[in-house]
C-alpha cells in the first residue's frame, strides 16, 4: 500500500493550499497478492496430482485383492487357516503347498489330486530340488493324523523342509 500526499491544486490565493494539505490518497499494489495467489494455486496443483496417485495405488491393491479372492474361491476349495504369528518360510525358495480342505481330495498347486498321486508329487519335487518347502495349509476342522500323515509321507521321500500354513498373527 502506497501512501503519499496529493498534489496541490494551485490557487495562487493560497484556498486550495489550505484544502489540500491534509488530504492523503492510498493506492494498493495488487503484485505481491497475486504471487501469493499464484503459489497456492501451484501448491495445489502439485497436491492434488499426489493424492490422485495414491488413489490409483490403492485401486490397483483393491483390484489385486479381489481377483486373489476370485481365484481362491474358482479353486472349489475353503480352507479355514487357524491363526499363528511366527514366518520361517523362505520366500525365495521354490515351495510346494499342499491345501488340505475338510473333506475331499488334496489340492497341490490349486489343482486337487488323490492319495495316490501325492506321492508321485512329493518324489517329482524332491527329485526337482531336495530343498524344496512343503507347506500344509490344512483347513481347522481337519483330523490332525491326516496332517501328520502327509508330513510323514514328505519326510520318508525326503523333503525335510515342512511348514505349517496359517492365517497370520492377530
Amino acid at each position: 500500500m502506497a501512501i503519499g500526499k496529493l498534489p496541490e491544486a494551485g490557487d495562487d490565493d493560497g484556498e486550495g493550499a489550505g484544502a489540500g494539505e491534509g488530504s492523503l490518497f492510498a493506492d494498493i499494489n495488487i503484485t505481491p497478492l497475486t504471487d501469493v495467489f499464484l503459489v497456492m494455486v501451484v501448491i495445489f496443483m502439485v497436491s492434488a496430482l499426489a493424492v490422485q496417485a495414491e488413489q490409483n495405488q490403492q485401486k490397483k491393491q483393491e483390484q489385486k485383492k479381489q481377483e486373489q479372492e476370485q481365484k481362491k474361491e474358482s479353486s472349489g476349495l475353503k480352507i479355514t487357516l487357524p491363526s499363528g504369528k511366527t514366518a520361517e518360510i523362505d520366500t525365495s525358495k521354490e515351495s510346494l503347498v499342499i491345501e488340505v480342505p475338510r473333506s475331499g481330495d488334496v489340492a497341490i498347486g490349486g489343482k486337487q489330486w488323490s492319495d495316490a498321486d501325492i506321492d508321485k508329487i512329493l518324489l517329482r519335487a524332491y527329485q526337482k530340488d531336495k530343498n524344496t518347502q512343503v507347506i500344509l495349509k490344512a483347513d481347522t476342522e481337519v483330523a490332525h493324523g491326516r496332517v501328520v500323515n502327509l508330513m510323514e509321507r514328505a519326510k520318508v521321500i525326503g523333503l525335510q523342509r515342512l511348514a505349517i500354513g496359517t492365517a497370520g498373527g492377530k
